[in-house]
């Protein structure tokens, strides 16, 4: 059963961007699942993966939108995406580095805690700059 579902809450007004928020909503959910079942640990491996391929996509793609569109607060956004970063990296060390039975719920606590307080919060930002100057 699905932890989240997607919402005009969650969206930015950005039907590409909204596709791609969508992706890490299905990692949150596939996660969800295969904790519930047990499988976290063998799912882990996956979810890093495509996390890792998400972020290099995806902030490109916003950091790309801001430079073309002169979005004012580029920076400070981009330093949010370099946090974001830092953060799977570290937890992906400490899923590879032990056997930390609780990584599944740290990664779950903080991808979750990102898609309510980032894009919610932070993404909501750009969204009618972006939107005035055309973006789709």
């Amino acid at each position: 059963m699905a932890l989240l579902n997607w919402n005009d809450n969650l969206s930015v007004k950005i039907p590409s961007i909204d596709e791609q928020h969508k992706v890490l909503i299905n990692m949150i959910n596939r996660l969800q699942d295969a904790m519930s079942s047990g499988d976290s640990r063998a799912v882990l491996g996956d979810i890093f993966d495509g996390l890792l391929k998400y972020t290099a996509q995806h902030f490109s793609y916003e950091e790309k939108l801001f430079a073309e569109h002169s979005y004012p607060d580029t920076e400070a956004h981009k330093k949010e995406h370099q946090a974001f970063v830092a953060k799977v990296v570290d937890l992906h060390k400490q899923f590879t580095g032990s056997s930390n039975f609780m990584i599944g719920v740290d990664v779950m606590k903080f991808l979750t805690d990102w898609l309510v307080n980032h894009i919610q919060g932070v993404d909501a930002k750009y969204s009618s700059h972006l939107v005035a100057k055309g973006v789709r």
